[in-house]
């Protein structure tokens, strides 16, 4: 029997629940129908701990207006539209212009401030619905969208989605978890060991990529074979906001590999998305946590898997843009084991 538990109220005054999705090993996931946030993922680190290893927020009132998108499922749009605005079906639509003139994760009113609906529940799994209006947030067409968090017996996340929409329209989903694999409150993540399995990346002006696909071969982006966060901040001192190319092929494949330098938990990532944004959060400031923890400044690293940004407008990139005839899907796994 899968167990929920009172999490506070939404905005609106409706009571909203965390729902605890368990398995034989004595793992246990947190997600709450406000946002179909990710709140809690306590993992065994093979010494007889389960630490929590995400990032999060005591209860449903640190959730709404979070401008770090903690647990946050993100849409319609991950990520940057230049200029706020983007055609589609020689139509133009404007967005919120919420960073330097840009759109960021869709603009206000986030999907992670609502209430979602649930669909289903096990005692691993549930599966959250919402509806998106037509002009939700300035994009076009209403999406039927659903969530499925699943966790497994062999200590794998996945979170599946799926979204309809009643004409075309940009999708681009996510989840914005922060992870840190010695303990949410352990402090910062710059000695995890992180690969990625990516031979390029999207260089950036502005924080919107130029169009280009560049190497990451000579750069303080090549992560292909493992190595601490915090090796290139003499090159880079602000870290990482960077999307990496994935050459998946649409097809559910390794992604990247997150190694807890004092734990040993290993997440493997594994997605069918094109890209993945790492971002390690230089600016992290949160005073008050979960179990009154402190986040400070790369207390986590959120490792987003996602369409690359403002594929919008470079029509060489993997396009976002989906119909009724072509639905949005997409899976990502979070695998979890240790080192030792």
């Amino acid at each position: 029997m899968q167990t929920t538990i009172p999490f506070g109220t939404a905005p609106n005054g409706t009571p909203v629940q965390l729902f605890l999705l368990s398995n034989q090993t004595g793992a246990v996931v947190g997600v709450t129908d406000l946002g179909a946030n990710l709140v809690t993922c306590h993992m065994p680190d093979g010494r007889g701990g389960f630490p929590d290893v995400v990032l999060g927020h005591n209860g449903a009132a640190g959730y709404v207006d979070d401008g770090l998108n903690m647990g946050a499922v993100v849409g319609r749009n991950a990520n940057r539209i230049a200029g706020a605005r983007f055609e589609v079906g020689g139509r133009s639509y404007r967005l919120a212009a919420n960073s330097d003139g840009h759109n960021l994760h869709s603009g206000p009113h986030k999907w992670s401030e609502r209430v979602w609906q649930v669909d289903a529940t096990t005692q691993s799994s549930v599966t959250f619905e919402l509806t998106s209006r037509k002009g939700d947030q300035g994009f076009p067409g209403t999406v039927q969208v659903q969530v499925t968090y699943a966790l497994s017996d062999d200590n794998r996340l996945s979170i599946s989605y799926r979204a309809v929409p009643s004409e075309a329209t940009v999708i681009n989903m996510t989840n914005h978890s922060y992870w840190n694999l010695n303990g949410h409150a352990a402090g910062s993540v710059l000695a995890h060991s992180l690969q990625i399995h990516a031979d390029s990346y999207t260089p950036l002006v502005d924080h919107i990529p130029t169009g280009e696909v560049a190497p990451v071969e000579g750069t303080p982006y090549d992560f292909r074979e493992p190595r601490s966060i915090g090796a290139c901040l003499e090159e880079l001192p602000g870290g990482y906001d960077d999307n990496f190319c994935l050459g998946n092929h649409g097809r559910l494949a390794p992604a990247a590999r997150l190694v807890g330098d004092v734990t040993g938990i290993t997440m493997d990532v594994l997605t069918d998305a094109p890209g993945l944004q790492v971002f390690t959060a230089d600016f992290i400031d949160v005073p008050w946590a979960k179990g009154g923890a402190h986040y400070g400044a790369f207390a986590g690293v959120a490792l987003e898997t996602q369409y690359y940004p403002d594929a919008i407008h470079h029509k060489a990139f993997p396009q976002p843009v989906f119909t009724p005839n072509r639905p949005y899907a997409s899976k990502t796994v979070f695998a979890f084991g240790t080192s030792e």
